[in-house]
């Protein structure tokens, strides 16, 4: 049987306007509870509430208050009973367009309205429309009408598809859109309401009424988790639950248990270092990555520092703009299907200022042969006094010296041993800032000085001879006509061996002597100076003989 042309029209009209009401709600109103049961707001009836003043507040034309007294039944119009309820469908209400606030911006985040892209700021306003992209170490926290948080995290663009409030202001419609990278959400509950919030993503729809979530998009995969409440998603029969995380690959759809948070019992809690570095206990069991972020103080919307790192350690550069103070660490592990878990917080106290000296010399583990060594480093100009702290011990327990100075070295004179020092800088004002990684240094005796050479002339050659110490590497000698080894007659002779030969000297009276270096190039004091006199050949004391007669 055919209808009409006119019914057949009519019927057409009203579905349009109800297709219209409903692409104007968002998915996520529709996607919420498959029964259709959201789509209708329950109003708690206040004192002097009538239809006609609930029709005024809250409907859009053409609805009027017969269509509120007939859904409801409702017998006498100007008397309604206070703390009843009303049905009032979402497709009804007035719609109102609504705005976000910017209540924390970090970095290079970007806010793209029409076809311009402009810095975002704290405290800009943002509407329906509004594409946000953030860099690297880039953050953002949005706010919307209801108190409902959006945090965007490094390298993330969201846009804000819809931005609207229905009714008298009292029901927000938001819907959110996930281009790349990710977005922490916190939809406020209120059972006098039905929040409209929806989050897209290029796999997966997700609509939820009041909860706390997550979601990552890359690649051909979107991920969410969930931290309380529950989420509904498209293509998904039941809601995933608190403690679940979703993936999403196509039209696939599956869901697993989150990894539990991890153990931060083992993280130191001040950081004295920069750049920044903290690590904790590999841990939970099933973790292959983590997730570490920097906020500050208890303050989750502040998203400082950022990373995602595959051995349990972060470390950032970047926490050279942060003031030193206290902050909160959330860690959270991520399993092998890139879902991140249950998080765990802890308290960072950052106390890394006045940053210590650069170390200039020794070198760590330098040898030192003269009951001495010398330290330097260099000057820092906001802090140029200086702590030095030279321990027998690695953990400064057993203080060898700890002299007050100021200056950019000191030359410290010890007995032989071996010794850590460190150094930190230190305020007008007297506050010293945290000590460097500290340094070793040995102290050791020089080698000992050769003994006394045992000459013995071999031909036209002089050999000398001394007995071999253990440790030394070479030997240098020295051989001149003056005791004092001045002048231009001064020859210096090294040998790796205890002996050493040369040409058989002119007659006359010669100085020699020696030492040692080992095989760190330290060279022993000089040894005791000996004299070789080289003897006249025996003709000469005859030749006044011979001469005699001759005269």
């Amino acid at each position: 049987m055919s209808l009409p042309a006119e019914e057949v029209g009519v019927a057409m009209n009203r579905l349009r306007v109800w297709l219209t009401a409903m692409l104007c709600l968002g998915a996520g109103a529709l996607h919420a509870e498959p029964d259709g049961a959201d789509l209708d707001w329950r109003y708690r009836i206040a004192a002097g509430d009538t239809l006609i003043s609930l029709t005024d507040a809250w409907l859009a034309p053409p609805r009027t208050r017969r269509d509120l007294q007939k859904l409801n039944h409702v017998a006498d119009p100007l008397h309604l009973r206070p703390g009843a309820t009303l049905r009032m469908p979402v497709a009804w209400l007035r719609r109102e367009a609504s705005v976000a606030e910017a209540v924390f911006v970090k970095g290079d985040v970007k806010r793209q309205r029409g076809g311009t892209d402009e810095a975002l700021a704290t405290g800009a306003t943002l509407q329906g429309g509004d594409r946000i992209r953030t860099g690297a170490q880039a953050s953002a926290s949005l706010r919307f009408a209801d108190g409902s948080r959006l945090l965007v995290p490094p390298e993330s663009e969201v846009t804000l598809e819809q931005l609207l409030v229905l009714g008298r202001g009292a029901i927000p419609a938001v819907t959110l859109n996930l281009g790349k990278g990710g977005a922490d959400n916190h939809v406020v509950p209120n059972v006098q309401r039905v929040p409209l919030y929806e989050l897209r993503t290029p796999h997966v729809n997700l609509g939820v009424r009041g909860t706390e979530f997550r979601v990552q998009t890359a690649g051909a995969q979107s991920r969410m988790q969930v931290l309380s409440g529950a989420v509904h998603a498209d293509g998904l029969g039941p809601n995933v639950a608190s403690g679940q995380g979703l993936l999403a690959e196509g039209s696939a759809r599956s869901v697993a248990p989150l990894l539990p948070a991890p153990d931060l019992t083992t993280l130191p809690r001040t950081a004295e270092r920069l750049p920044l570095r903290l690590a904790w206990t590999a841990s939970p069991a099933g973790a292959v990555a983590w997730r570490a972020q920097l906020y500050a103080k208890g303050d989750f919307e502040r998203l400082l520092l950022d990373a995602r790192v595959t051995e349990p350690v972060a470390a950032w550069p970047e926490a050279r703009e942060l003031p030193d103070g206290d902050y909160t660490l959330r860690l959270r592990g991520i399993d092998v299907r890139g879902q991140e878990g249950a998080a765990a917080d802890a308290e960072i106290h950052l106390q890394a200022r006045p940053e210590p000296p650069f170390i200039q010399a020794p070198a760590d583990g330098a040898v030192s042969y003269s009951g001495g060594i010398n330290l330097a480093w260099s000057r820092n100009t906001a802090a140029p006094g200086v702590r030095l702290q030279i321990a027998r011990d690695a953990g400064f327990k057993d203080l060898a010296l700890q002299p007050p100075i100021d200056a950019a070295g000191y030359d410290a004179k010890l007995p032989d041993g071996l010794y850590h020092w460190r150094i930190a800088a230190v305020e007008a004002n007297g506050h010293a800032g945290p000590f460097g990684d500290p340094q070793r240094f040995e102290i050791k005796p020089p080698p000992p000085a050769p003994p006394p050479a045992e000459p013995r002339v071999d031909g036209d050659q002089l050999r000398l001879r001394w007995r071999a110490d253990e440790g030394v590497a070479r030997y240098e000698l020295e051989w001149a006509k003056t005791e004092a080894f001045d002048g231009a007659d001064v020859q210096r002779f090294s040998t790796d061996k205890p002996e050493l030969v040369m040409p058989k000297p002119s007659p006359g009276k010669y100085f020699l002597r020696a030492r040692a270096f080992n095989a760190a190039g330290a060279a022993s004091p000089w040894g005791q100076t000996q004299m070789i006199e080289q003897p006249y050949p025996r003709w000469l004391w005859l030749l006044p003989l011979v001469l005699v007669p001759l005269l």
